[in-house]
């Protein structure tokens, strides 16, 4: 695996209305509260989560963004092809805040 793809970010954008969190590397027990932080250190009525770029997501990163969804009134999950086989799995896969691929 390349080293670019493993490394960590959450970056943060956009205003009260709406914020845009861009997600990359592997979210895991180390820095899946960082990306809940990311999204939710700024208030805002709609959050986007766009995990395209991210290349593993475990058992905290769903816990993590499972506490999202109770925190973030409107929040919209944009999935890897990654995070959408771990989500299926996990039966999370049919929520309304997912968005498809």
């Amino acid at each position: 695996m390349d080293q670019e793809e493993t490394v960590f970010s959450a970056t943060s954008e956009g205003d009260a209305d709406h914020r845009r969190v861009v997600v990359t590397g592997e979210v895991d027990m180390a820095t899946a509260d960082a990306m809940f932080q990311a999204a939710t250190r700024e208030p805002a009525a709609k959050v986007t989560l766009d995990l395209r770029a991210v290349t593993f997501f475990d058992s905290a990163a769903i816990q993590a963004l499972v506490r999202l969804t109770d925190r973030v009134p409107e929040l919209s999950v944009i999935p890897s092809r990654r995070v959408r086989r771990v989500l299926d799995i996990a039966g999370l896969g049919d929520q309304g805040w997912l968005s498809p691929e």
